[in-house]
């Protein structure tokens, strides 16, 4: 019987102790490349480098410890029944509620308050709140959930939010400041302190007084219609909030991918209009094509509200070249441990490659080099014209690869880690090969929809608006570009508040019309994400299906239509539901070779 791993040891002490601080005997957990989440006692918490990097094992713990404080003190029924229907004052309700039972834990254990900390550090990086730029910007719930949270344990806020939370500040403490107090004092009781929290909301005006007791927990639609105005574009901040693996800010990154696995909660609740999406990744779905394809077909039924916010842009430009090269070497930090497998990987590749390029010949040439298998001819037959060879012109060489990756937040950690590696390793070896490469990326510029939403809110919020997001696609290399030149870009794939949403159909159009328009004669197209496209804006206004439909019809097209050659590789997701030739991976430690064998199949599989 083989040993244990250290991984495997770990993660048999996680549940153990998340077993006894939940006083739950049937808690398990389990490694996910995604987003953190919890469905009951079912655990998924973030996958840790092999040799548990400290950092990465204390960020684990942060999210066993919230999930396992949840079990032990969070009555979700009660926590439904009182919840607000005003969209922002139930994004307010839920991430208070994450606050009071990570404070419970954080106050009695100084072990896990380090842990809650290093989650908190983690969820920070894709806050909005740390990207706030004006009073306005501010997410309410979270400046509240983050001052309550400094009066409950005495912890500092992060510094990345200090700035948002003191906008909004002496606003928050000028109506609410005293219900703080009375919070402290109720801390253990949920009941009291969801009455308090109640109060708190009304007194910041996110409640109105017609609907303030618990009796409008399910309907509270007199009132709605007359929120909705103003109340609508936090639709997805509520989402969030309740799915509490990143939550207490009211982040956007969990509207992505997270929902698969705890759908069932008050998420469903809060967004009766049904728009939202109601099985999590299953019902987040892609979005449309900003830019003028004439060769695409008139029956995708898709439009976006207006794309002058949207942005090609190249990886330089979006940071200097001092943080690129922190970056970049933070990245080869990752490589410590996994060179001997990268030269693996990558002498793998371009011996399947070099094989495929043996030279051919045409014979019976009536010029060119002389063949020596004819040399007996030649001597005997001097006038004989045909005894000369000439090299044939290899179309494997006449190749461009487009690896295309997403670049949403719940990519963040290990799996974007090892997409960039991956196309590090691709890149330097088809180089070799004589093969061109282009590695771009895919996100949003905002959460939550960004200026494209402003400009939809400030039109009147016309009804089937598309897509309500501004796009970020971003160019890490060229195909004509050395690689040792764009070596340092793919560094950008660590940096913090990047990782935003992920909207797959119009980046693979995108992709797909840069492949067009160039001159090889063979293309392909490799797309690297990790499930469904999704982007909270445009589910909660727009008809169910709408994304998806668009994605499987722009990967049909390609795939029946097209001269590209599609593949892709889903990380903790099945891909294959959308397209023809893909593959799984649940270990993000399996996507090197896994690019690898796709990629040499490609090759070896005729056109």
């Amino acid at each position: 019987m083989a040993e244990d791993t250290p991984l495997d040891l770990f993660k048999q002490a996680l549940t153990g102790a998340s077993r006894a601080l939940s006083r739950e005997a049937e808690v398990e957990i389990a490694w996910s490349a995604d987003a953190p989440s919890s469905a009951g006692a079912n655990f998924r918490v973030p996958l840790p480098g092999r040799t548990l990097p400290p950092e990465q094992a204390q960020e684990a713990r942060g999210f066993a410890d919230s999930f396992s404080l949840k079990l032990r003190h969070h009555n979700e029924g009660l926590h439904g029944r009182n919840a607000p229907s005003e969209p922002m004052a139930r994004a307010c309700y839920d991430a208070v509620e994450l606050v009071r039972y990570e404070a419970l834990g954080s106050n009695n254990f100084a072990g896990m308050r380090d842990n809650l900390d290093a989650a908190l550090a983690i969820r920070m990086g894709a806050d909005p709140i740390t990207r706030a730029q004006n009073k306005d910007e501010v997410p309410v719930q979270g400046a509240l959930a983050l001052m309550l949270r400094e009066k409950l344990t005495g912890q500092p806020i992060p510094d990345a939010a200090v700035p948002a939370v003191d906008m909004v500040r002496d606003w928050i403490e000028e109506r609410a400041g005293g219900d703080f107090e009375s919070l402290a004092l109720s801390l253990d009781d949920q009941k009291s302190f969801q009455s308090l929290t109640l109060d708190m909301l009304r007194n910041l005006d996110l409640i109105r007084e017609e609907n303030d007791s618990g009796s409008d927990d399910e309907d509270g639609e007199d009132e709605e219609g007359q929120d909705e105005n103003e109340q609508e574009e936090d639709d997805g901040d509520s989402e969030g909030s309740d799915q509490q693996t990143t939550e207490m800010a009211g982040e956007a990154s969990e509207g992505e991918d997270t929902g698969e696995s705890n759908t069932e909660q008050s998420s469903e609740e809060e967004m009766n209009d049904g728009e939202m999406g109601d099985e999590g990744e299953e019902g987040m779905m892609p979005v449309s094509p900003n830019r003028s394809w004439t060769d695409i077909p008139g029956d995708f039924d898709y439009n976006y509200f207006t794309d002058k916010f949207d942005e090609e842009i190249e990886a330089p430009e979006l940071c200097d070249t001092e943080e690129l090269d922190r970056l970049r070497a933070y990245l080869d930090s990752q490589l410590t441990g996994l060179q001997s497998i990268v030269t693996k990987l990558a002498n793998r590749l371009q011996r399947r490659l070099m094989a495929q390029q043996n030279r051919a010949w045409d014979f019976d040439q009536e010029e060119g080099l002389l063949d020596a298998a004819r040399l007996a001819r030649v001597v005997t037959m001097p006038g004989h014209s045909l005894s000369y060879k000439m090299e044939r012109d290899q179309e494997f060489k006449d190749t461009v690869v487009t690896l295309l990756i997403d670049n949403s937040g719940s990519m963040r950690g290990r799996p974007i880690s090892i997409a960039a590696i991956s196309a590090d390793i691709m890149a330097r070896t088809l180089e070799r090969c004589g093969v061109k490469v282009e590695i771009l990326g895919f996100t949003t510029r905002a959460w939550k929809g960004g200026q494209s939403r402003e400009a939809w809110l400030a039109d009147g919020k016309p009804p089937q608006p598309g897509r309500l997001n501004d796009l970020r696609h971003i160019i890490y290399k060229k195909a004509d570009e050395p690689w040792r030149r764009a070596r340092r870009n793919l560094g950008l794939m660590m940096r913090e508040g990047l990782l935003k949403e992920n909207i797959d159909g119009e980046a693979l159009m995108w992709a797909h019309q840069r492949l067009l328009a160039r001159s090889e004669d063979r293309r392909i197209l490799m797309v690297i994400s990790d499930g469904a496209p999704v982007d909270d804006s445009t589910l909660s206004v727009n008809s169910a299906g709408y994304l998806e439909q668009h994605l499987r019809k722009v990967i049909e097209w390609i795939e029946k239509s097209s001269p590209v050659e599609l593949a892709a590789i889903g990380i903790g997701h099945d891909v294959t539901r959308y397209y023809d030739r893909a593959v799984t991976i649940m270990d993000v430690e399996q996507l090197g070779g896994t690019i690898i064998e796709q990629l040499a199949g490609l090759f070896e599989a005729k056109k």
